[in-house]
């Protein structure tokens, strides 16, 4: 049969929650269309419950995701370099058409998320070595500090940069340890939900990373007051939503990442994503824990030892 006499099968996005892809619980979707107003596709509009459930989900899978050795963790995040590797023509076309960009720049973009995955899969188990140390201490003790990660990590995703941006939130955030509940751009959602996929099919544990889309507002309210989730980063967000949902944090101490500052009603998306992104990210969700031991007997002679 010839392709013109074909029926367009048409893609059902679905949320990304505890490794399955549910629908929205209430139902509702919202329509998805390019930088000329044509449609794309629908998107589930995520509601308070769903953000509640990939909290669940997420604090379900943060015991063993922290407790995997770094070595680890590295080597799934390389995994899942991979597998975008594999599907970059499909991101290449969503992110074309979300941003409304040529062919050629959505190829640049998509290199570059996928070159900065591998970047930060190589970073799992060298952050140790800079975010601690060994502390001089006057006494016959050790005094050893080590990062270890937060928790459970809420992130506003860029508006603007769909797939590198997103990349650029979502990858530190777990190579730490943490496990994140991300909101999509609301206006470019799809090459997030087609990163779940990816996810799915790769060897991330189911509820490291939740994905959903929707009125980020709507979805950012309850995840900045939930009493379990211990960090946000609020990328996504504009000056306005930023302030209110900082407030919200600071109930129960979370840890937050401000957006960098733009008018107050622009989109954060005043990050320079191609550039080298630094290890602020990296430590921007990480807890310090320090030790003490005593190392012996120390005389005239020395250290016991």
């Amino acid at each position: 049969m010839s392709d013109h006499n074909r029926l367009g099968v048409f893609k059902t996005y679905k949320l990304y929650v505890g490794g399955k892809f549910p629908r929205s619980e209430s139902g509702r979707v919202y329509e998805v269309t390019d930088s000329k107003g044509q449609w794309l596709a629908n998107a589930p509009q995520s509601s308070r419950k769903d953000a509640r459930d990939a909290v669940v989900a997420a604090r379900k899978a943060f015991g063993g995701w922290s407790g995997a050795t770094a070595y680890n963790r590295g080597q799934v995040l390389y995994r899942v370099a991979e597998m975008l590797e594999g599907r970059k023509e499909q991101f290449v076309r969503e992110v074309a058409a979300s941003e409304g960009l040529s062919k050629s720049k959505a190829a640049a973009a998509v290199d570059a998320a996928i070159d900065r995955w591998v970047w930060y899969a190589g970073w799992t188990d060298k952050i140790g070595q800079i975010a601690g140390g060994a502390n001089p201490v006057a006494g016959p003790f050790f005094n050893l500090s080590t990062p270890e990660p937060t928790g459970v990590v809420a992130v506003l995703a860029p508006q603007k940069s769909s797939f590198l941006g997103l990349v650029s939130v979502i990858a530190p955030v777990i190579a730490t340890g943490n496990t994140a509940v991300v909101i999509a751009s609301a206006d470019a959602p799809l090459p997030a939900l087609s990163l779940g996929e990816v996810l799915a099919t790769s060897d991330v544990p189911g509820g490291v990373v939740n994905i959903l889309s929707g009125v980020t507002a709507e979805i950012a309210a309850p995840l900045a007051a939930h009493q379990d989730v211990n960090a946000i980063d609020l990328t996504g967000a504009d000056a306005a939503l930023a302030k209110e949902l900082e407030i919200a944090a600071a109930d129960n101490l979370k840890r937050v990442l401000r957006p960098q500052p733009v008018d107050a009603d622009s989109a954060s998306d005043s990050e320079d994503w191609l550039a080298s992104p630094g290890t602020h990210r990296l430590t921007a969700f990480l807890e310090t824990k320090t030790v003490w031991h005593p190392t012996g007997a120390l005389g005239a002679a020395g250290s016991s030892y």
